[in-house]
């Protein structure tokens, strides 16, 4: 019994002390990518903010196994919706700007992941443009919630680099 009730505090000691060091990492996690687009912003705007022309050059949607239905919200806002594994994924473009747009990434039962892609110039160049990509993720106060937004940014940000690539290679073919 007395082993018993050892282990059964050395293990609330653990989680204790895994939730008060969780307590001291971000909840809110931001990702940044960026890249040179050699092509007129009107170009780059019509590929970002039109989801149809995501094809073109987005990952998700250039598999061909990937159903995506476009549609509007409620609201009229431009949507797609479609399964990866058993998941369903609502992408929502919630503003439209004249140097990018906004838009939210929701997976079922997952808390939606605020992003922005914006075109800004370039100084030392006159055609070339940058594109950025940012990612807000919020997370929950849970321990193993704040050590998995310790990894976000080696899970998501390798797919929003190759994104950036098909979209500078689309443009400047």
């Amino acid at each position: 019994m007395n082993n018993f009730k050892g282990i059964l505090i050395v293990l609330i000691g653990i989680f204790v002390f895994i939730t008060l060091i969780s307590l001291f990492i971000p909840s809110r996690i931001v990702t940044v990518k960026a890249l040179v687009i050699n092509a007129p912003e009107e170009k780059i705007i019509e590929q970002i903010a039109t989801l149809q022309n995501w094809k073109n050059w987005q990952p998700v949607f250039v598999q061909e196994s990937a159903a995506i239905n476009f549609k509007k919200t409620a609201e009229g806002k431009p949507c797609a919706e479609w399964l990866s594994g058993s998941h369903k994924n609502k992408l929502v473009i919630t503003e439209q700007a004249p140097h990018g747009i906004k838009f939210s990434l929701s997976r079922d039962n997952d808390a939606v992941v605020e992003n922005m892609l914006s075109i800004l110039p370039v100084a030392e160049s006159l055609s070339g443009r940058q594109v950025e990509w940012k990612s807000i993720t919020r997370l929950n106060w849970y321990p193993w919630e704040k050590f998995r937004g310790i990894f976000i940014e080696k899970m998501i940000g390798p797919g929003y680099e190759l994104a950036l690539n098909n979209l500078k290679t689309f443009l400047e073919k």
